[in-house]
C-alpha cells in the first residue's frame, strides 16, 4: 500500500490544530501538527511534507513569514503551502496568494469540505509536478 501524503499543520490555536489535524487523519493522511511558524519551517525542512497548512497569525513567526522562509529555502520551495484563517478580507487572500500559497481556505470550515479542498489541492500539486 502507498504511503499516506503527509501533511504539516500550523496552528496556534489547539482546538482549531486538533481539529483539522483529526480530519485529516480521518481523510487517511499522516499529519505533523505544530503551535506556530518558526516550528512550522523547522519540520517542513526535517520532516518534507507534502503540503504544509498555516494559520495567518501565530507566535513567534506569523504564517506570512512561515510561507516567504519556506519559498526561500531550495529543500522547501516546491511544497505546497495553504493559508487557514478567520481573516478573509481580499487585501489578506491576495497577499497570502502573493507569497506563493496556492490556496486560502476560511474559518469556520466545515470537515468535509476542509478534505475536499485539500484532495483537489495536493492532486493539482501531483499533476503540475507530473
Amino acid at each position: 500500500m502507498n504511503n499516506p501524503l503527509k501533511i504539516l499543520i500550523a496552528e496556534d490555536e489547539k482546538d482549531i490544530r486538533e481539529l483539522v489535524g483529526f480530519t485529516l487523519t480521518f481523510g487517511g493522511y499522516s499529519v505533523i501538527e505544530v503551535a506556530d511558524g518558526k516550528a512550522a519551517v523547522a519540520r517542513a525542512l526535517a520532516e518534507h511534507p507534502d503540503l504544509v497548512i498555516l494559520d495567518v497569525r501565530m507566535p513567534k513567526m506569523s504564517g506570512y513569514e512561515a510561507c516567504q522562509a519556506l519559498q526561500a529555502m531550495d529543500e522547501t520551495k516546491d511544497i505546497p503551502v495553504v493559508f487557514l484563517s478567520a481573516k478573509g478580507q481580499e487585501v489578506e487572500v491576495n497577499q497570502g496568494l502573493e507569497m506563493g500559497a496556492i490556496a486560502y481556505i476560511l474559518k469556520p470550515f466545515a470537515p468535509n469540505e476542509l478534505l475536499e479542498q485539500v484532495g483537489k489541492i495536493l492532486q493539482n500539486a501531483q499533476e503540475a509536478r507530473a
